[in-house]
C-alpha cells in the first residue's frame, strides 16, 4: 500500500489507537503495539526477513518490532530512572518541601501567586506533577489564608508551574523519552535551556489567566477558610512528617549539578578539549553519567537526614512508577520504528514541500489531539515522538536546535489541554476544592492558553533559531 491510502491506513491507525485508549480504556502499551503490528502489516511490512533483488535485507515485522523495542530501552531506560530517583528522593526526604518553603521566604507575602507558580516550576523539574501537588498544597492552603489571596489563583498558579516543567524540561520521563525518540538524547542541555525559554511565555500567560479566575471564582475554602491556627497546624504537621529535613541548598544540588554537568559536556565538545581532562569532563557530561551522578548526591542527601536504610524502598517505588512509562515509551519507539519502515516516509519526502509548510505546528498538533483525546501527557509525547521522527527531514527540522524545537512543540501539544480524562485533572480540582464544572474554568482553560501561547512562541523562536 503506497500514496494516499497509506496516509489514510495511517489515520485510521492513530484514530483507532486513540479509541482503544480513550473509550476502550485499553492500555496505552497494548494499544500502541497492536497499532503498530497493523499499521506495520498494511504498509507492506513482511512477515518475515527477506532479502531483495539487490542483496539488500528487508526485516520482517517481528524484527522491526523488536528493533524498535530494544533501542527504546538502550538508548532512554537508564535516564528516565535515574530522573525519577533523584525526584522521589528528594519527595521523600522533604527537600521538595524545603525548595518550595524557601522560595514562600523569599518572594511569598508579597507575591503569593508568583511564588506559587515558581515554586510549582522548580519542584516538578525532577518530580511528578500529581505528587508535586499534593506535596506542596498544604503550602498553597496555608500561603493564601496568609496573604488573603484566592484560593482558586493560587491552585492555578501552582498547577500551571508543576505542569509547564512537567512537560518541556528533563529529567521528567516524557520530554527525556520524546528527545531520545527524535535522536537528540545525548544533547539534553539544548533540550533543558529551550524548556526553561519555552516556559516563559507559558507562565507569564497562566499568571494573569489565575489571577483573573481567582477573582471570578470561588470554592468552599474561600467560603469557609480554615482558621490561622488551623492552617498553620497543617502546615507544621506536614513539616514534623519528614522528620530532619536536608537545606534547600542541599536538596536543589541534585538537580542544579546535572544540568552543569552536562552544560560542561557540551562545553568540551564545542572547544574541542583534548586529552584526559576534555575526555573526562565529556563523559561526566554525558546524560547517563550526569544524572547517575545526580542520584548519588541525593543519596548523600538521604543519608544525610539519617534515612538511609530507605533507599531499597525508594529504588523499588522508582521502578514502580517508572516501569508504565518505559513500557510505554518502548512501545512509541516501536510505533516510529514501523513507520519508518513503509513507504508512508517515501510518501511524506515526495510531497515535502506541503508537510514542510506546516514545520513546527505538525508535531503540535498530533500531540493536542492525542493529549486531549487519551489525557496523559507523557503518552502524547512519547506516541508524536514516535510518528514524528521518520518524517522529521520532510518536515524541515533536521539540526539538533530544530529538533529540539520540535521536541517542544509536542510538549506544548501535550499540555493541551486537561481535562476529564487527566489524573492531574482530578488531582487539581480535588484538592483545590474545585467542582468539576470549576475544574474547567480554571485548569482546562489554562493549560489551553498556555499551550497555545507556548507553540506560537515556539514558531516565532524558530525564524530565529533556524
Amino acid at each position: 500500500m503506497t500514496g494516499i491510502a497509506l496516509i489514510a491506513a495511517f489515520a485510521a491507525a492513530i484514530a483507532l489507537m486513540i479509541v482503544m485508549i480513550a473509550k476502550w480504556r485499553i492500555h496505552p502499551f497494548i494499544s500502541i503495539m497492536l497499532v503498530s503490528l497493523g499499521l506495520g502489516l498494511i504498509g507492506g511490512i513482511p512477515l518475515v526477513d527477506r532479502t531483495d533483488d539487490t542483496g539488500e535485507k528487508i526485516p520482517g515485522i517481528a524484527t522491526v518490532i523488536g528493533e524498535g523495542f530494544s533501542g527504546t530501552f538502550t538508548s532512554i531506560g537508564i535516564v528516565i530512572i535515574l530522573g525519577a530517583l533523584i525526584g522521589l528522593i528528594l519527595e521523600k526526604t522533604g527537600g521538595a518541601f524545603q525548595i518550595a518553603d524557601a522560595l514562600v521566604r523569599l518572594i511569598g507575602r508579597k507575591r503569593p501567586v508568583l511564588a506559587m507558580q515558581l515554586m510549582g516550576w522548580i519542584v516538578s523539574i525532577p518530580v511528578f506533577c500529581d505528587s508535586g501537588f499534593v506535596i506542596l498544597n498544604p503550602i498553597r492552603r496555608a500561603l493564601a489564608r496568609r496573604t488573603a489571596a484566592s484560593s482558586v489563583a493560587m491552585t492555578v498558579a501552582l498547577s500551571a508551574g508543576l505542569y509547564t516543567s512537567h512537560v518541556f524540561i528533563p529529567p521528567t520521563p516524557g520530554p527525556i523519552a520524546a528527545a531520545n525518540t527524535l535522536g537528540i538524547g545525548d544533547n539534553l542541555l539544548i533540550v533543558i535551556a529551550l524548556g526553561a525559554v519555552v516556559s516563559i511565555p507559558a507562565m507569564i500567560v497562566a499568571y494573569f489567566f489565575a489571577r483573573y479566575i481567582g477573582k471570578r471564582v470561588t470554592t468552599d475554602e474561600d467560603m469557609h477558610e480554615l482558621s490561622d491556627a488551623e492552617l498553620e497546624g497543617l502546615y507544621e504537621e506536614l513539616r514534623r512528617s519528614y522528620g530532619r529535613l536536608p537545606s534547600a541548598g542541599a536538596a536543589l544540588i541534585p538537580i542544579v549539578f546535572p544540568i552543569l554537568a552536562m552544560a560542561a559536556g557540551t562545553v568540551s565538545k564545542a572547544a574541542g578539549w583534548t586529552g584526559i581532562a576534555g575526555d573526562l569532563v565529556e563523559f561526566i557530561g554525558t546524560p547517563v553519567i550526569a544524572l547517575a551522578l545526580g542520584t548519588a548526591i541525593a543519596v548523600a542527601v538521604l543519608a544525610q537526614v539519617g534515612r538511609a536504610g530507605e533507599l531499597y524502598d525508594i529504588t523499588e517505588d522508582t521502578l514502580r512508577v517508572v516501569g508504565p512509562i518505559l513500557f510505554i515509551t518502548a512501545a512509541g519507539g516501536v510505533l516510529g520504528k514501523v513507520i519508518a519502515n513503509t513507504d508512508l516516509v517515501d510518501f511524506v519526502q515526495a510531497n515535502a514541500t506541503a508537510f514542510a509548510s506546516m514545520g513546527l505546528f505538525f508535531p503540535f498538533i498530533v500531540s493536542a489531539i492525542l493529549k486531549t483525546a487519551q489525557g496523559s501527557s507523557t503518552v502524547a509525547l512519547v506516541t508524536t515522538s514516535g510518528i514524528v521522527a521518520p518524517l522529521l527531514p520532510a518536515l524541515g527540522l533536521e539540526s539538533p536546535v530544530q529538533i529540539a524545537l520540535a521536541v517542544m512543540a509536542i510538549a506544548a501539544g501535550a499540555m493541551t489541554v486537561s481535562h476529564a480524562n487527566d489524573s492531574y485533572f482530578w488531582v487539581v480540582t480535588n484538592f483545590g476544592s474545585m467542582t468539576p464544572q470549576q475544574g474547567y474554568r480554571t485548569q482546562t482553560v489554562v493549560t489551553l492558553l498556555m499551550g497555545i501561547t507556548s507553540i506560537i512562541f515556539i514558531w516565532i523562536l524558530g525564524i530565529f533559531l533556524v
